[in-house]
This record gives structure tokens, sequence and C-alpha cells, in this order.
């Protein structure tokens, strides 16, 4: 296994500003721009360098939670569990151990798991693939092995067990809610022989039944739907400003937070979870494809 999988001191941090720290520099930025403020007056007006405020607002440089206070005195906001929320996204700094797989893995898939990580809820919406919370190491494997281009088995390896360690967040003492929508489609394609299929539906089942996961089916009769063509995974934030979205596309994942992109696809889960089945019936149907199979 290659060295930054095994846990040492001498892996360095990330060279490159995590979705995360993205996000806080962001959401500073809004701040700043409601005040009315360029950077060269927010500059003047707390005594920072604005090519120091600008580098903040696009990740490339830390900040301490009294600065992010700071700041938020001096443009005005009044949102005191808003402001709490975003000094919280600097003092969670640290390492995690998603940090281990740094320059083995797209940082795409380290910001997924640093999302899911500090989401206070997760929602997820599923068409063609079961979700990854929930999938069983056999069944996540064939999925990687269909990556175009074609990795090598021990990024096969890699991946799995990155998968896998995300799923923790369902498991540790608090765990995050998870509600997951998945199309009767996800269910019915065959991924590998029947007892494969038949051990990760029957894992499916059993999380089901876990207090703070919920299993939704949208079976085929429901008909059309909307976003049919994407993986919706929805991470709620300490508040609602800080939600999240992540598509999962074919060119690599997308993170999303501006309101009116939040509240659109607020709007298509809620509309997914009207057409599907209730807990109990999808169990019930999940255990039927099993039977089938």
């Amino acid at each position: 296994m290659s060295q930054a999988l095994t846990g040492g001191e001498d892996v360095p941090p990330r060279s490159t500003a995590t979705a995360r720290q993205q996000r806080l520099g962001a959401e500073l930025r809004k701040l700043r721009e409601r005040a009315g403020l360029s950077t060269r007056e927010a500059g003047q007006k707390l005594g920072v360098d604005p090519a120091r405020i600008s580098n903040i607002e696009s990740g490339r440089f830390g900040v301490s939670a009294d600065r992010v206070r700071t700041f938020a005195l001096g443009y005005d906001c009044t949102d005191s569990v808003f402001v709490d929320a975003l000094a919280e996204m600097v003092s969670a700094r640290g390492r995690n151990w998603w940090d281990d797989y740094q320059g083995v893995l797209p940082s795409v898939l380290l910001d997924l798991a640093e999302m899911e990580h500090h989401a206070t809820s997760i929602r997820t919406a599923q068409f063609t693939h079961l979700p990854g919370l929930l999938q069983t190491a056999d069944y996540a494997r064939l999925i990687f092995q269909q990556n175009v281009p074609t990795l090598p088995q021990p990024m096969v390896e890699h991946r799995v067990s990155h998968r896998l360690k995300r799923q923790g967040v369902l498991f540790r003492d608090a765990p995050v809610p998870f509600a997951t929508i998945i199309h009767e489609a996800a269910l019915r394609m065959r991924f590998g022989d029947p007892k494969l299929m038949r051990d990760q539906l029957a894992y499916i089942v059993e999380m089901s039944e876990r207090p703070m996961v919920d299993v939704l089916v949208l079976p085929f009769a429901a008909g059309v739907f909307p976003g049919a063509g994407q993986t919706v995974v929805f991470a709620t934030g300490p508040v609602r400003q800080l939600d999240t979205v992540q598509l999962d596309t074919e060119h690599g994942g997308e993170f999303l937070h501006a309101e009116a992109q939040l509240v659109k696809y607020r709007t298509i889960l809620e509309r997914f979870q009207a057409l599907c089945l209730d807990e109990e019936e999808s169990r019930a149907f999940v255990r039927q494809v099993i039977a089938s199979l």
C-alpha cells in the first residue's frame, strides 16, 4: 500500500484548498458583498491587507475562528447562529482519516468524505447505483472496476476502502441521520452474480432497520420524476445557509451551495419522496427483489 495510506506523520497537508475551506471563504465573501464593501474597503475597515482577504475568500489562506467573527462583525452580520457555524468550520480543522488518501485518490473523494463527516444529516437519491454509504465491499469493487479508463487493481482497492470508511458516519456514537431514495432500477440492476446482489440488498434491509437510516423505494410504477440522470447527495449543515449539494457525474463530483441551487434540490428531493413507497413498504419491496434473485 502507498505510504500515503500508512498513517505516517510525514504526510504533508493538502496543498490545495478543500471544498470545505472554499465554502468558508465563499460565505465570508457573501457577507462582505452584502455589506456593500469591496476588498479594498473591507481591508481598510478591518485593518487587513485586501490581498489577504481575497486569499481567505478563495480558500488559499487559512483563517482563525476569531478572525471569522471579526470579519462578520465588520460586515454587520447579526445572525449569531450563522456566525457560530462559520467559526466552527475553522475549529473543526485538523487531520482526519481521509487525509491518508491524499495523492492516492482524487481530491473530490476526500471532499465528499469531509462533507459527510461534518453534515448534521444526509439525504440522497439513487437511480442506477445503490447508495455508497450502504454498499458492500463486493458491490463497490464491481462499480470501480467499470471505471473509464480502467483503474489498476490497487487503485480499485483504495477506492473500496475509502468508501467503506465513509460509512463510519452511520456507526459512530452520534450517527449522522441518513435518508436515501432508491429507484427500483438500482435494486434490479445485476452487479455480479445473484449471491452478491442478494447479500447487497439484504444489507440494505438490515441498515434500513437502524434508527437513523431511512430507505425509501421509488418504484417503476411511480412513472416520470425530475433529475433522473444524476445522483444527488444533500448534506445538511449546522445552519440552513451551510447546506451543500453534491452531484456525482461522469466528469466527477460537483459541489453546489448557492441559495437558488439549494432550494432547487430541496424541492427535487421532496418531490421524489412524495412518489416513494413508505419505509415499511420499501423494506418489503427490497425483500421481494431479493426473493426473485
